[in-house]
């Protein structure tokens, strides 16, 4: 479990395939100040597991499933990348509940001199973001400005722009997104009484 609140901006300094994977090893001297082999480091808002921890760096193994989901497909050596460590139990909730199980990808579309930030946004993920709500871009926890069918915006304050890789995006790039987890429970809860309910309606206006 992390919060969005970004530590450090690491960099990664070795991406190596494997069969269906890849393995990263990327420096970071805080998150890997008390990292041990199993810990938990979101690197750009993907949970990955660490294998190796060493001389202020850490590796990690990244799967098929998440190199199809995620950003980490096209990581290069030289890439800097948002870290957190999974949050403690009793840490402050700084940001919003962000599992590190990037849903889909979006675009950087563009950012004007106040900071709103503009990106496009993935049909089947629209309907998880509204307006004053909490999402996770590339592990950033931010309160959504404005929301539209194919892209939604965020104000940047200068130290998230600063501070982490959402003050280096160009147009075009791709980012990493996870919705608010409790808009995809309600759904999920949801769902079956409003279909069972419009079923019932549709069977009384029927007779």
């Amino acid at each position: 479990m992390f919060t969005g609140i970004v530590e450090e901006r690491g960099q990664i300094t070795a991406v190596h395939p494997l069969p269906d994977a890849a393995r990263l090893t990327v420096t970071g001297p805080l998150v890997t100040s008390d990292a041990r082999h199993g810990d938990s480091i979101a690197v750009n808002g993907v949970c990955l597991t660490v294998v190796d921890v060493a001389e202020g760096a850490f590796t990690v193994d990244v799967v098929h499933e998440t190199l199809l989901r995620s950003s980490l497909a096209k990581a290069h050596a030289g890439d800097q990348v948002n870290l957190e460590r999974a949050m403690a139990l009793g840490d402050r909730l700084g940001g919003h509940i962000v599992q590190g199980h990037v849903d889909g990808t979006g675009v950087f579309v563009s950012r004007d001199d106040d900071g709103m930030t503009t990106f496009d946004l993935p049909a089947d993920l629209a309907k998880y973001v509204v307006e004053k709500g909490s999402i996770a871009v590339d592990g950033v926890s931010l309160t959504v400005a404005s929301v539209r069918a194919d892209r939604f915006s965020v104000a940047l304050i200068p130290t998230t722009l600063s501070l982490t890789t959402l003050g280096l995006r160009q147009p075009g790039d791709v980012v990493n997104l996870e919705v608010d987890v409790l808009a995809k429970y309600v759904e999920r809860l949801a769902v079956p009484h409003i279909a069972t309910a419009t079923g019932a309606g549709q069977g009384h206006n029927g007779r």
